[in-house]
Formats: structure tokens, C-alpha cells, sequence
């Protein structure tokens, strides 16, 4: 791994990092070779497995996916340039905050940029981060990286998060809805979005469990 900064490069074994030039589209699914073992390696067209998460600070109230992606990561230098960036593989994801393996550490409350796309071809989530937590263990022990709170998203990308613990419950409700009388009956497109959210908001409230876990 070579850490590049302004003026001097620091060369460490592990994770790929790189300089301000080497920007990339975000590579899903495709932990390098050397990930730690700890690293789940969830392929396209898998489902990622959905858990409550242990009390994190970057997850907060939300559940989490296990889910190996390659999130590039940077700290911009306030002159339109970078003087840090680094390609990591996650270990969970959750729509406020991901763990990252890593075997180097930023300091605590780091406010970082990252990139990264939950399945093959799809448009990069794009977010700002701050470094809440870090593990450091021998891999033979236990996971060793930090993790991310996000801060705020670029472009409305935190959608994508949301679909990745919603979107399939979403799409049959959405099917089976608009296969009913009342919604063929309604005049437009807009009626149509506007009946199902109300009768998904319904089914959330009159309905036992969370649909953010598929109950």
C-alpha cells in the first residue's frame, strides 16, 4: 500500500491507496487479492445478509448488510486537489455508515470523501464521511479497519442505500399493488406513485416487524 501525500510517499503492505491522479470508477464486489479473511465477499446478483447492527456509532438505529465493496476514499487538500486517497474494502454497510478493512488508521473525527457502487454497472453512492471508530487487532483475532459515519450525499445517491435493504419488498408490493382495481382506475402516472406510498405507508403502520430486515 502506498500512502501519497503532499511531498513524501509512505509505503505500507496492505490495502491499495493511491495519489489525487489515480481516480477510478468505484470496483464492486471484487476484494483485491490479500483481503482479509474477515472481509465478506458478497458477489453481484447475491443478496447481501441483512442484521441488526450492535450498537455502532456509524450505523445508528439502522440494520446493516454484509457486503464486500471497494469504497475510494480521500481527504481533499482545500485546493482542489488531494493530499490523501485509498481504495478499501467494506465489511458492512448500512445507510448511515460502513466498517472498512484496513490495516493503516486516520485519526479519529477525519472527514473524508468516498465513492462506491453497490452492484455491477450501477451509478456510485457519493458521500461525505467522518471517522468514528477503529478496530485494531491481529487478523488472527478479529477484524482490523474503521469505520465511516456518512455525513451527507451527493446527487440524492443515499437512494441506492435504501433500495439495498428495501428495494426488492418494494418492487413485489409495487407490482401486486398496481395489478389491483383501485390503482387501474386511477387517471396518470402521478396518481398511480402517489397511492402506492400512501398504501406502503399504510402497511407499515397496520403491519407487524420492519421492513427494513424483510419482516
Amino acid at each position: 500500500m502506498a500512502v501519497q501525500r503532499k511531498g513524501a510517499t509512505t509505503v505500507k503492505a496492505g490495502t491499495a491507496v493511491r495519489g489525487p491522479e489515480g481516480t477510478e470508477t468505484p470496483r464492486p464486489f471484487v476484494p483485491p487479492v490479500g483481503a482479509s479473511r474477515n472481509v465478506p465477499t458478497s458477489m453481484p446478483g447475491g443478496a447481501p445478509r441483512i442484521e441488526m447492527n450492535q450498537g455502532e456509532p456509524e450505523h445508528r438505529h439502522f440494520p446493516r448488510a454484509q457486503l464486500a465493496t471497494h469504497f475510494d476514499l480521500w481527504v481533499d487538500d482545500g485546493a482542489g486537489g488531494r493530499r490523501f486517497s485509498a481504495n478499501l474494502v467494506s465489511v458492512n454497510v448500512s445507510v448511515s455508515g460502513a466498517f472498512l478493512a484496513s490495516t493503516f488508521f486516520l485519526p479519529m473525527g477525519t472527514v473524508v470523501r468516498t465513492r462506491f457502487a453497490l452492484e455491477e454497472g450501477a451509478a456510485p453512492v457519493e458521500a461525505r464521511a467522518e471517522i468514528v471508530r477503529e478496530e485494531r487487532g491481529p487478523e488472527e483475532e478479529g477484524r482490523s479497519g474503521f469505520a465511516l459515519r456518512f455525513l451527507d450525499f451527493s446527487g440524492q445517491t443515499e437512494v441506492a442505500l435504501a433500495r439495498l435493504f428495501l428495494g426488492m419488498r418494494l418492487r413485489a408490493f409495487t407490482e401486486d399493488y398496481l395489478k389491483s382495481a383501485r390503482a387501474r382506475s386511477l387517471p396518470n402516472e402521478l396518481e398511480r406513485v402517489i397511492d402506492v406510498m400512501a398504501a406502503w405507508e399504510l402497511l407499515k403502520a397496520t403491519t407487524p416487524g420492519d421492513p427494513w430486515r424483510g419482516e
